[in-house]
């Protein structure tokens, strides 16, 4: 468990969930102590372990509709009170279950003081998304250390190389990034292993999975 505080949020990161090795966060505000938790993997027990007693998680957001995000999807739902969000996109990955409320481009998820933006960020799924709370992206699939996330075909690639430009690279060098799985890194460093990656030629129909600085 990784713990961080900026002064506007507090977070907490639990890693090694599910066989997938799942991250999962739980945002708090520090002034009502109300909480979001983004992501629900197999093994919720975990997460929902660190949530402190004096904290009410109000919001379960997911980044987009894999089995290892939604996993414990149900039981993490229950504990927000059915209060669960998911690009509409994805939603048909929750059946038989459904979303309390769909996460749409441009959306501001407002829990206590904690404001999250919602960026819409396809290619590792139609529906994936990013949350975006002052200088901390919780990036789901879309974006890791050292390259983007898995993609099926030449289009989804191209999607998400479109939503990962266009959208998280425009946000400060200094945004922290936490991924849906293994380490955090930032948008800086991110913007150079991919400009070393585009400075390369390549083939037109690429698409799996890239790593900036090895593919």
């Amino acid at each position: 468990m990784n713990f961080y505080y900026d002064g506007e949020v507090r977070i907490i990161k639990v890693s090694a969930m599910s066989p997938s090795d799942n991250n999962g966060y739980v945002l708090m505000c520090p002034e009502t102590n109300d909480a979001v938790v983004i992501d629900a993997p197999g093994e919720y027990e975990k997460l929902v372990s660190q949530i402190p007693d004096t904290v009410s998680v109000k919001r379960l957001l997911i980044t987009h509709g894999h089995r290892d995000h939604i996993a414990s999807y149900e039981k993490m739902r229950a504990v927000t009170g059915q209060m669960a969000g998911i690009h509409e996109l994805d939603e048909i990955n929750l059946s038989p279950l459904r979303a309390d409320f769909y996460l749409s481009a441009g959306d501001t998820i407002n829990v206590g003081t904690i404001n999250l933006k919602v960026l819409h960020t396809p290619g590792h799924t139609g529906g994936a998304v990013c949350l975006l709370v002052g200088k901390h992206l919780f990036s789901g699939d879309t974006l890791f250390p050292g390259g983007p996330g898995y993609t099926r075909t030449p289009d989804n690639f191209n999607q998400i190389i479109n939503s990962i430009t266009n959208q998280l690279f425009e946000l400060p060098s200094d945004t922290k990034v936490y991924p849906g799985h293994g380490g955090d890194t930032d948008i800086g460093n991110c913007r150079k292993e991919y400009a070393v990656f585009a400075g390369k030629t390549r083939s037109d129909d690429i698409f799996g999975e890239i790593q900036w600085l090895n593919s």
